[in-house]
């Protein structure tokens, strides 16, 4: 399929905000036919994180799932993608939050993917890996010393003092910290492990950037999202959490992707 080009991903993001002016309602006027949503989540946080997209979601007709990835290596979080995909019904959405990104460019090659949704997320290319393409933009959180912690046996996490400032900080700080406390610790390789394939190559592809990420530069994102020719939508103010401050913009653009996806099997 044909990369689309700026001056679409500027048309669609017209759109979704008039979109969100108006509601889903009037937002898409066709049934979309891809009806089936999957959320991979990105590291240290669990799938609970989705609950108000999924909310959103499942009111208009979506079935959706979440992957809750173990985090122990690259390759048992893709796995754990492909079993999630394999018992969809039909054609799929595929989601990614941050570092599900990385996972939903690798497993997205899957049959029953037929497109992509990036939400403030990395999208590296086959070779590539995140932590690397990090260093080249880097964020907030790769420039504050001792935010990211590790164990005896290799796995991470973000300092929970620190989680709220750069993770969640337009989230309410109670919120915040109980994430800060529950973070589901990720092995170190996880970010280092080079991919070997990259579905958004082949399939269509949406970004959001989050206008006021730390943890992963909204520049980043952005490159990511333009050399996949996918139409991007910036939701300004958003920290990392855009999923969990800003579900209905989320929603949206996950809605109007399977619209879209809708029509091209017309």
């Amino acid at each position: 399929m044909p990369r689309r080009s700026h001056r679409a991903a500027l048309a669609l993001t017209s759109a979704l905000s008039l979109a969100f002016a108006l509601g889903p309602a009037a937002a898409e006027t066709a049934k979309p036919l891809v009806r089936n949503i999957v959320l991979v989540r990105g590291a240290w946080v669990d799938g609970s994180g989705w609950k108000a997209v999924y909310d959103h979601l499942v009111a208009d007709g979506f079935h959706v799932s979440m992957v809750q990835e173990p985090e122990t290596s690259f390759a048992d979080d893709v796995a754990a993608t492909r079993r999630v995909l394999d018992l969809q019904d039909g054609p799929t959405l595929l989601v990614g939050h941050s570092y599900g990104g990385s996972i939903i460019t690798e497993a997205g090659v899957h049959p029953k993917v037929a497109g992509l949704v990036y939400v403030a997320a990395h999208a590296p290319d086959i070779g590539e890996d995140e932590a690397a393409l990090g260093k080249s933009m880097p964020s907030v959180l790769a420039m504050t010393a001792g935010a990211i912690a590790k164990t005896p046996d290799g796995f991470t996490y973000l300092d929970p003092a620190l989680f709220p400032k750069l993770f969640a900080p337009d989230l309410p700080l109670a919120r915040a910290e109980f994430e800060a406390r529950g973070q589901v610790l990720a092995a170190a390789s996880v970010f280092s492990t080079p991919l070997t394939a990259a579905a958004w190559q082949t399939k269509p592809s949406w970004g959001i950037v989050a206008g006021a990420d730390q943890i992963i530069s909204p520049a980043l994102e952005r490159f990511y999202y333009e050399r996949a020719g996918a139409p991007i939508t910036t939701i300004p103010g958003a920290s990392h959490s855009v999923y969990e401050s800003h579900p209905r913009e989320v929603a949206a653009v996950i809605e109007h992707a399977a619209a879209e996806l809708g029509k091209a099997t017309n």
